[in-house]
């Protein structure tokens, strides 16, 4: 959960107006039915064609956010809400219009409402192992069949410098520019250097998953937590790192405006390590924010 706006985030703490939560529902729970939906397409023409609806199985969700909503519509009786809050936001939005009005097939209008300035964008996320670096391609071989290194045109050209005068100045000329590249060579440069590899053959990545497993890709040297930094769960246990969340998705949640919407250069998440907690219980997790450098 995040706040849309900028200037939250200018609050002090690492995580900034950002909260993360667990939940492991077993298969037999108060909020979803025990079998999912059919995943076909319906077979009636008039419902394929009707505006996306709210499940009618399992338990009443808010038609806002998506919680448990035990309050309904006083007039229609079809729409809940969480509270009265959503409920008044949900009525000046457009059920006032459509409630009690009945759709073609007899059926209430219950379409799911967009509130965009409320409500981030879904989207389905393909989940896919990352690909190994592609090898060396061997085909081309600097040595001969001995696997000795030819380097007879480098001696020729050492020569041909050599002759002219300008071999030592070039090699020197090479040295001193080296060293001066490597002066400028920061270690943030070095971590910005080694975020943009790691991401380089899925860039459109949004979620990088690996529990307790490697580390985060960090996306600066600074603001990276130490051990002590990360609490311990409350049931006692080490929180490990589970999956991080990267900027791609600024750009699908449409608040990518610079300095005036939510940002990041990379959201951590950590766990409990002993997965505490049972039924329908919300447990809190530790979210770690880190930004892009100023140089990157």
């Amino acid at each position: 959960f995040a706040c849309r706006g900028a200037s939250c985030y200018r609050l002090p703490g690492p995580r900034g107006p950002l909260c993360v939560f667990r939940n492991q529902l077993p298969r037999r729970n108060d909020t979803y039915p025990e079998d999912p939906p059919a995943e076909g397409p319906p077979l009636d023409p008039v419902a394929a064609s009707a505006p996306p609806c709210r499940l009618r199985c399992g338990a009443a969700l808010c038609r806002v956010c998506g919680c448990l909503g035990p309050r309904s519509c006083g007039r229609c009786r079809r729409a809940t809400y969480c509270g009265p809050e959503h409920q008044a936001l949900d009525w000046r939005r457009g059920h006032r219009r459509a409630c009690g009005q009945p759709a073609t097939g007899g059926d209430i209008v219950d379409a799911v409402p967009e509130h965009n300035d409320f409500l981030f964008p879904e989207y389905e996320i393909l989940i896919e192992p990352e690909e190994p670096e592609s090898p060396v391609d061997s085909s081309i071989d600097p040595t001969d069949e001995q696997g000795a290194v030819d380097t007879s045109k480098g001696l020729k050209e050492q020569e041909k410098l050599g002759a002219t005068g300008s071999a030592g100045e070039a090699f020197q000329s090479d040295e001193e520019t080296l060293d001066a590249m490597a002066k400028h060579e920061t270690e943030e440069d070095k971590i910005f250097q080694m975020f943009k590899e790691q991401i380089a053959a899925e860039p459109e990545q949004v979620i990088r998953y690996c529990r307790g497993g490697e580390g985060p890709v960090w996306v600066s040297g600074g603001n990276i937590p130490e051990e002590k930094d990360i609490p311990n769960c409350l049931c006692g246990a080490k929180r490990i790192f589970e999956f991080q969340i990267m900027p791609q998705l600024l750009n699908h949640l449409k608040v990518d405006s610079l300095g005036e919407s939510i940002d990041w250069g990379t959201l951590v998440v950590y766990t409990c390590a002993d997965n505490c907690g049972e039924g329908n219980e919300y447990l809190e997790e530790f979210i770690w924010k880190q930004d892009f450098s100023a140089g990157s």
